[in-house]
């Protein structure tokens, strides 16, 4: 079992718009962060989970590619499409798949599209809702 945890949150409230950090956010069973312009059932970028170490690597702040949830100590990449992330005690997500980068990634920084292939995070459905915060634990059920 993976186990990390949340270093960073932040909302995607408006498009072209920098995601704006929070220090906690009420994820929503079935919908996502309360406050995101992706938060709505049905939809299957309810929540955008990041690693860290990748964005170091790549030289990239948090948010800066509109993750919502930010880790550290959790290798993203080692995830599969119906496993389960547990933040904290009560939230639970379901991995649904990576999260393909799109041509706005190039205004950021020219090429990042492609650099980000395979490497921009995994989108999640959300299963139980409930509060977090940064400095939660974060884990993945085999």
């Amino acid at each position: 079992m993976q186990q990390g945890t949340i270093v960073n949150l932040h909302l995607a409230q408006q498009p072209r718009s920098p995601a704006t950090p929070v220090e906690s956010a009420n994820v929503i069973s079935g919908q996502g962060l309360e406050g995101d312009r992706f938060c709505r059932e049905g939809h299957l970028r309810q929540v955008l989970l990041m690693d860290k170490e990748t964005l170091d690597d790549l030289e990239l702040s948090p948010g800066q590619i509109k993750e919502n949830v930010t880790t550290s100590g959790l290798d993203l990449s080692q995830t599969e499409a119906g496993q389960v992330v547990i933040i904290g005690d009560d939230v639970t997500l379901e991995i649904v798949g990576e999260c393909l980068p799109c041509e706005r990634m190039n205004a950021i920084r020219p090429g990042l599209r492609t650099t980000l292939e395979h490497r921009r995070g995994m989108l999640a459905l959300v299963l139980n809702g409930g509060p977090i915060k940064v400095g939660d634990p974060i884990r993945v059920e085999p």
